[in-house]
């Protein structure tokens, strides 16, 4: 918990499109093909970094899709949906979930319109991105972490490397 005499603050500064690319390799055959079904796969990522000693960070949640069909990629769409915080008044661990949880809960209605505009605009269907639980896949990575290290005597403790900080939640 945070200290009793410090108020926390948690503050939307601003949302921004930090990167938007889009490629359609085998157009315009790919968007003529009739009743092609392809295998979609859809990574996140989650990376955050400290601007100043004022507590604004920027986090920037990463959605990297591709569509191929035998093997073939019909298109690959990636957007970084950035936002700008102000957070203050958090121990560490309400810090880490602030940062892993709060923010890219945040993010995510952005990213999502985002990457459904653009695959639009390259001319195939709506892509629509599922809600995400960024608590549920934040513990996964902290299990993971932990049993990392357990099998590893010279690594450190998940607490000394804040998980998301430059690194993907998949």
């Amino acid at each position: 918990m945070a200290d009793n005499n410090t108020s926390t603050i948690l503050d939307i500064r601003q949302i921004y499109l930090k990167d938007m690319s889009f490629e359609s390799p085998l157009s315009p055959q790919a968007i003529v093909q009739p009743n092609v079904n392809p295998k979609i796969d859809i990574n996140l990522g989650i990376n955050f970094q400290r601007l100043d000693e004022d507590g604004h960070y920027e986090a920037v949640l990463t959605i990297e899709a591709t569509a191929k069909v035998e093997g073939k990629t019909m298109f690959l769409a990636e957007i970084q949906q950035a936002g700008l915080f102000q957070i203050q008044g958090f121990g560490d661990r309400e810090m880490e979930l602030v940062l892993n949880v709060a923010c890219p809960t945040v993010l995510l209605p952005f990213a999502r319109a985002a990457i459904t505009d653009v695959v639009s605009k390259g001319g195939f269907p709506q892509l629509l991105i599922n809600p995400v639980n960024f608590e549920s896949l934040y513990a996964n990575k902290v299990k993971r972490e932990a049993a990392q290290g357990a099998g590893d005597e010279n690594s450190r403790p998940a607490a000394d490397t804040p998980p998301g900080n430059g690194e993907s939640v998949n």
